[in-house]
């Protein structure tokens, strides 16, 4: 396989996944609803992000949870633990959202 080239300077390679959840093509996020302490409040705006969406390539709860997991992995390490569990509460609330 070829090595991919980046022309992103040490800070944009640090950045990519916050122009990726801020400018996602697939799903019109609420601004800032990974910031919210609610889940249940979080998991109900992805599922009407994710219902609304006409550019999604899955169905809803794919895109949705795709989403969440996405910006939970992107974090890593520096998710503190408290956001970490709303966000882990948020995708037991979406799934539940979803009937699932």
């Amino acid at each position: 396989m070829p090595e991919r080239k980046t022309t992103r300077t040490a800070a944009g390679a640090r950045r990519w996944s916050q122009h990726v959840t801020e400018t996602s093509s697939a799903l019109d996020l609420e601004p800032g609803v990974f910031t919210w302490d609610d889940p249940v409040r979080i998991a109900q705006s992805l599922k009407r992000s994710a219902e609304g969406s006409q550019r999604r390539k899955a169905e809803p709860f794919r895109s949705a949870m795709s989403m969440l997991v996405f910006y939970i992995n992107r974090a890593g390490r520096n998710l503190p633990q408290e956001r970490r569990r709303t966000l882990e509460a948020a995708k037991d609330a979406l799934r539940a959202a979803f009937g699932r």
